[in-house]
């Protein structure tokens, strides 16, 4: 076959080796032409990718820089995409793993060589050093969705991480508190500063920081509701700052029982004599939680006065997330749907929820069962 390229084909020509390689004129740049050189086993192979490369320059697509290494393109994918677009804890964790566990593996790899065999590779080694499969696949996951915005940019024609298999886990079991447990913690909070805090947290299963994050803006107590809007987290170097909630579906507006009014009119009187008290060294931050000087509240704090409760009272450990789970075991178990539980706890999907609490479903189902009996007329309702 002719070497020679046909009419229109672009710059398209046998190399001495066999393989045909095509080049695309990229224009001038600082006074030097820029190329782009393609290559394939046949002249079909590179007039397709010639043909790909000029549509996509001509709608003004970047053409895949075959020299960029996954160490350059992570750190630009850190600095562009997800320090601008994510809360700064989520950044913090990426760039943590980005930093520690990819780049000095596959960090001089080029991008355009990435396998799925090299993925595997990391996510085989990092198993064998030791972490936890949540931990191995929490790299995957970074490495995923950096690879994503690769492909989605056309940079990549397929995410290879998505193709390795990370280690399986099963989800942790779920503990909360039982009914009894529930009304004992309450008991024991009664008359405490933070029992409002801690009430709020169990009646409508916010996080910790969506809790701490409240402001009196976002509570309206005539109307019952209450509005997660921001979330409060410690950033480096600038202390406590209030950010986005985790995901869109956090924002909600929650109905309050009325368990939770009546601790949030007793706080907000306390909250108020606090600040007679406090006279000149009171800050009015807005908060609904602060400390005894208007400041929001440290978690490492509330923590404290949550395990010193749990002692008081008499019960197991918990941790104060437990709180949330204990939230979504009672509403379930008292019939509430799981959508409506997913829009109360702010859950991306249904799918979190029931598998998140599926230890409360067997008694649900049986439930479900005596009432259809009980609708059928072959036994009577307990």
């Amino acid at each position: 076959m002719s070497s020679r390229r046909g009419h229109n084909e672009g710059s398209i020509h046998k190399r001495d080796d066999g393989r045909w390689v095509a080049v695309v004129n990229l224009g001038w740049e600082n006074g030097k032409r820029k190329r782009k050189y393609l290559y394939g086993a046949t002249r079909q192979e590179v007039q397709k990718k010639l043909t790909k490369a000029l549509n996509d320059h001509n709608r003004g697509i970047p053409l895949p820089d075959d020299r960029q290494t996954v160490e350059a393109y992570l750190t630009a994918w850190l600095k562009d995409t997800v320090k601008p677009n994510r809360r700064p804890l989520t950044h913090r964790t990426y760039e943590s793993i980005v930093n520690t566990h990819i780049i000095p593996r596959l960090g001089k790899v080029r991008l355009s060589k990435l396998t799925p065999q090299h993925v595997q590779s990391l996510l085989n080694a990092k198993k064998d050093e030791g972490l936890s499969p949540r931990r191995v696949q929490l790299i995957r996951e970074v490495l995923r969705n950096a690879l994503n915005e690769a492909v989605r940019a056309e940079q990549l024609a397929r995410n290879v991480a998505a193709l390795a298999e990370a280690p399986k886990t099963e989800r942790g079991k779920v503990s909360p508190f039982t009914p009894e447990e529930a009304k004992a913690f309450l008991k024991a909070a009664k008359g405490h500063r933070l029992e409002a805090l801690f009430t709020v947290a169990l009646a409508v299963g916010l996080r910790h920081g969506e809790a701490l994050g409240l402001r009196w803006e976002d509570v309206d107590l005539k109307a019952r509701t209450l509005r997660v809007s921001h979330a409060l987290q410690r950033i480096p170097g600038k202390g406590l700052q209030l950010v986005e909630p985790k995901s869109k579906t956090s924002q909600r507006v929650i109905p309050l029982p009325q368990v939770a009014v009546k601790a949030l009119r007793e706080h907000q009187l306390r909250q108020k004599q606090e600040a007679r008290w406090g006279g000149t060294k009171w800050q009015d931050t807005g908060h609904v939680f602060t400390n005894s000087i208007g400041k929001p509240l440290e978690q490492a704090m509330v923590w404290h006065e949550f395990k010193d409760l749990l002692k008081k009272a008499g019960l197991r450990d918990q941790r104060f997330h437990d709180l949330r789970h204990c939230c979504a075991s009672l509403l379930l178990a008292q019939g509430v749907s799981a959508r409506t539980v997913m829009e109360t706890l702010g859950h991306s999907q249904i799918s979190l929820t029931l598998d998140t609490y599926s230890h409360v479903l067997p008694a649900l189902q049986q439930d479900a069962a005596d009432r259809m009996d009980a609708l059928l007329g072959t036994r009577k309702t307990r």
